[in-house]
């Protein structure tokens, strides 16, 4: 049976990297288009809540965040050539090589400088993110400081918590043979586990401040939706997520007696209480139709075949050939996996696009039979004003990048369920 040579890895993996550069480039470039030629066009549905000034502001939004991500795709190609076709992987693991005795530190090193690298690179573009975009749009109410003081922390804890798993990740390719790749997605699985049990106690809570939701109106309503929904937690939580954005949001986070749920202090100040309770019954309907758990079985199925592809690569020298590599080391091959990553990522981000959202309209439902439907239909359209959401999005980018419903999708789909039962489980 033949097999590739160099050149022929190198045409396949260049030109798909190309093809896929250009088809996202394309893509956003429509979605922009599109935004912007509807920006005087108000949707009837939401003709009485948005007025024309937020429905423009909101396209200006949508057009500027798509302008920044042209950016950030051409970061990625850029990053992709320079560690392959210009020899900055190969180049890295050379200096380690010089430096560091034993390949298990070398590999680590490796990994670490080009996770580093990355980060650097990518600072602009958090920087005008940040303070250039949503400054200009009233979002961002953090300052420089405290922008690199979370920098510092999440590099800091990354470091004393990645590295060990790096680590551990490293030794495993070398010692455990050619099955390393199942004992590797094991690590992964039980590390990213750990993470979820720890993250509401340990991890959050360094970065944020988690209240207690106050006794009241709003306590009283969402506890008898938990009863309602028999969804046990260990307590209804506010974060000051106001203190880096006034975006608003509600989320659960931890698993098991950790589980928690958390609302922005934002939101509670934008929303009103059976607003807040149709946000917290849509969450909840992903926890009935067991969607968090389908998503992490479907990311760890992933992680398990592409740990496996790996392994099949790792003996392909021609294919490392290709991509300007001589060797074909666990550090070099994880590297070089986490730099081709953003960029060949897109055919699982349209599959992950499109599950994401089939369950939103079916959290939404669950949400319609749970409250009143109106109720997460105002709360909906005060997020899509409050955060300057694009009411207009354009088929091809929806279809593949969209992890919600548009707007007018969701709103139709929300009034058709409007005089629906609740549900009764």
């Amino acid at each position: 049976m033949n097999t590739l040579s160099a050149t022929g890895f190198a045409q396949i993996i260049y030109g798909v990297v190309a093809g896929i550069t250009l088809l996202r480039g394309g893509l956003i470039v429509r979605q922009m288009r599109y935004v912007w030629r509807h920006r005087q066009h108000i949707p009837a549905a939401f003709s009485e809540q948005i007025s024309a000034v937020q429905h423009f502001r909101a396209a200006e939004y949508t057009v500027a965040k798509n302008r920044l991500a042209l950016f950030q795709l051409a970061l990625e190609w850029v990053v992709f050539l320079g560690a392959t076709w210009l020899g900055g992987v190969a180049a890295l693991s050379s200096w380690w090589a010089r430096h560091l005795t034993g390949v298990l530190g070398q590999g680590v090193a490796l990994i670490a400088s080009v996770l580093l690298i990355i980060t650097l690179l990518e600072l602009p573009l958090d920087l005008y993110r940040k303070f250039i975009l949503e400054q200009r749009f009233g979002f961002n109410t953090t300052s420089i400081a405290a922008f690199f003081k979370d920098m510092l922390l999440q590099t800091a804890l990354g470091a004393a918590l990645g590295l060990p798993l790096l680590g551990a990740v490293l030794w495993v390719m070398l010692k455990m043979g050619g099955l390393w790749w199942w004992y590797a997605w094991l690590l992964w699985v039980t590390f990213n586990l750990f993470l979820l049990m720890i993250y509401p106690v340990w991890i959050a809570p360094l970065f944020n401040r988690f209240t207690p939701l106050s006794e009241g109106e709003l306590k009283q309503s969402l506890q008898k939706l938990l009863k309602q929904c028999d969804f046990a937690a260990e307590g209804l939580y506010v974060m000051d997520g106001s203190r880096r954005s006034r975006h608003g949001n509600a989320f659960f986070t931890g698993f098991g007696r950790n589980r928690r749920i958390v609302l922005f202090d934002t939101l509670i100040q934008h929303l009103q209480t059976v607003e807040i309770e149709a946000v917290l019954a849509h969450e909840l309907g992903h926890f009935y139709h067991k969607h968090v758990l389908g998503r992490m079985i479907s990311i760890f199925a992933l992680s398990l075949a592409l740990l496996w592809g790996l392994a099949q690569a790792m003996h392909q020298p021609a294919l490392f050939a290709g991509l300007h590599v001589n060797m074909s080391s666990a550090g070099m091959a994880l590297s070089l996996l986490i730099v081709a990553l953003p960029v060949l990522a897109l055919p699982v981000q349209v599959l992950m696009s499109l599950a994401s959202r089939r369950q939103e309209f079916e959290a939404d439902a669950y949400a319609a039979g749970a409250v009143e439907a109106e109720h997460l239909i105002s709360a909906l359209v005060h997020l899509y004003r409050d955060n300057a959401t694009s009411l207009t999005s354009d088929p091809w980018y929806s279809l593949f990048f969209d992890s919600h419903p548009n707007a007018q999708q969701r709103v139709a789909h929300l009034l058709a369920l409007a005089h629906e039962q609740p549900v009764t489980e």
